[in-house]
């Protein structure tokens, strides 16, 4: 059963909509020690001072911000601690947009939105309400000392809470080399017609249950076999050339074959 990370209520105009937030996802990644291969020993991270290598306690610890010459503006906890937004148990809706007016590279976590047991209705209210007008809630609330910018959806019988970020967050597609080159490459009408029919080759619906991490599971496999005393030998991957010039027009034929020979096998 998930834990409650985060309690309080929706402000929805004047009405107060209890809700409990829940994390979505639930990470899968295999986590590896650092280990001394001379002794089998695990590696420990320590704070050492660069001015003459000697472990730093704890307690002398303190936060500095790297200015560009090089020199360190020390901030103590209390200063930042005053500048904390203020804690508060509210999700407050500021606006309502359209789905496809956020650019989905704003969104940062996902969490549920689960109603108070005792006190659904509100809840469902807006629940339906969101779903029949199509639209997104635009809000802000304080978790865990950190404000955040967040959007509301309804997914079905629940609403979903996205974190998102802020603007100035985003790095601008002008920062990216190549991309000033795409609008003057030239693609002819035959090259065009042939992508839009590999795409349609292709066309399914997502299920999302049909994609697993293949690579994890062939670590977890390697781990299992290597606990077991097994000592499998372990080929390099064969390297692949970059900038490789090929046949458009080839490729993309090649492509729609291969695609409709595929759908045609699992038809069977």
């Amino acid at each position: 059963m998930a834990r409650s990370m985060w309690k309080g209520s929706i402000n929805f105009g004047l009405v107060s909509i209890p809700v409990r937030l829940f994390p979505a996802t639930s990470r899968k990644t295999v986590r590896f020690n650092q280990i001394d291969s001379r002794t089998g020993a695990r590696v420990r991270q320590r704070r050492v001072s660069e001015a003459d290598g000697t472990e730093v306690p704890l307690e002398a610890i303190a936060k500095g911000y790297e200015l560009a010459s090089g020199r360190y503006v020390m901030i103590s906890d209390e200063e930042l601690a005053a500048l904390d937004p203020k804690a508060s148990r509210t999700i407050d809706m500021v606006e309502f947009v359209d789905q496809a007016a956020i650019n989905p590279i704003t969104y940062d976590s996902a969490y549920f939105l689960a109603p108070d047991e005792a006190n659904v209705k509100p809840y469902a209210l807006l629940l339906r309400a969101m779903t029949e007008a199509d639209k997104v809630g635009i809000a802000r609330f304080v978790m865990r000392g950190k404000s955040y910018l967040a959007a509301i959806r309804p997914d079905g019988g629940k609403l979903v809470l996205s974190t998102m970020l802020y603007a100035d967050e985003i790095r601008a597609d002008d920062e990216v080399p190549g991309l000033d080159a795409v609008a003057a490459a030239e693609v002819s009408e035959r090259e065009v017609a042939m992508a839009n029919q590999l795409i349609a080759s292709l066309d399914a619906e997502f299920d999302p249950t049909s994609f697993e991490d293949t690579y994890r599971q062939k670590v977890l496999d390697l781990i299992e076999r290597k606990s077991a005393g097994q000592a499998d030998l372990i080929e390099s991957p064969s390297s692949v050339e970059d900038n490789q010039v090929v046949d458009l027009m080839a490729a993309l034929e090649a492509s729609v074959a291969a695609a409709k020979a595929a759908r045609q096998s699992r038809s069977a």
